[in-house]
């Protein structure tokens, strides 16, 4: 039987995965959700309906490339010798590469295209009468977007929410490329559980999988009704 201090630490990256999961959902919330809108929206020339369509193909991005890709990448970016990360050094700041900062950066990238998606789909539902009305009672965008246009894509941002830090949980491939294996820090559940089966540790592998099951279970459920209330006229 298994120790409770070994069970603890087996329940650390189930935490890790959770606290980064519930960050880059929140991120996306607050910073994708007006990009959403901002796609959504008719394009006032062809400029900038290109611009958009050229977007939305960027965002799409890991939707079709292998997860190692956007890791090595995202890696060479934030490493300290280029890019991102040398910029940082630069100005005395700490690198972003294996720190559970930089595990947020990637999964917001990665998991952007599951919440930019539903969220889109649903400010294309609402009606022009009703945003026609509402440049006419409000003539503030901002309180117009955050009274009237939100309120008529909560089904949609709900979706996108749980789709994400559902996303987010089952990262592999991202989040072991830029942030390895860091003790509470770093170590998510995915990685844990890939490094108990090579210890051949399957009794642990299965624990730490049911745990990752059940929460799965609960995650489908939850999509699986927002959707079916979405569905409704």
């Amino acid at each position: 039987m298994m120790s409770p201090f070994l069970i603890s630490d087996m329940l650390l990256p189930v935490w890790v995965s959770i606290k980064l999961a519930s960050i880059t959902t929140l991120c996306l919330l607050l910073f994708a959700t007006p990009l959403a809108y901002w796609l959504a929206k008719p394009s006032r020339g062809n400029v900038a309906g290109r611009i958009k369509i050229l977007l939305m193909g960027i965002i799409a991005m890991p939707l079709v490339l292998p997860p190692t890709v956007i890791g090595f990448y995202l890696l060479l970016l934030l490493s300290p010798s280029v890019g991102i990360g040398q910029w940082l050094i630069e100005h005395n700041i700490s690198p972003l590469v294996f720190t559970f900062e930089g595990l947020v950066i990637g999964s917001i990238i990665y998991s952007l295209p599951f919440y930019i998606q539903p969220v889109y789909a649903q400010f294309l539902r609402i009606p022009q009468s009703v945003m026609e009305v509402a440049s006419l009672l409000e003539p503030s965008r901002l309180r117009r977007f955050i009274k009237i246009v939100l309120p008529q894509a909560r089904i949609g941002i709900i979706l996108g929410g749980l789709i994400s830090f559902a996303h987010t949980i089952g990262e592999f491939g991202v989040v072991l490329m830029i942030g390895g294996s860091i003790s509470g820090e770093t170590k998510v559940v995915s990685i844990a559980i890939y490094e108990q089966v090579e210890a051949l540790n399957y009794e642990a592998a299965h624990l730490i999988s049911g745990i990752l099951i059940i929460m799965g279970i609960i995650m489908v459920a939850l999509i699986a009704a927002v959707s079916r209330l979405n569905q409704r006229p």
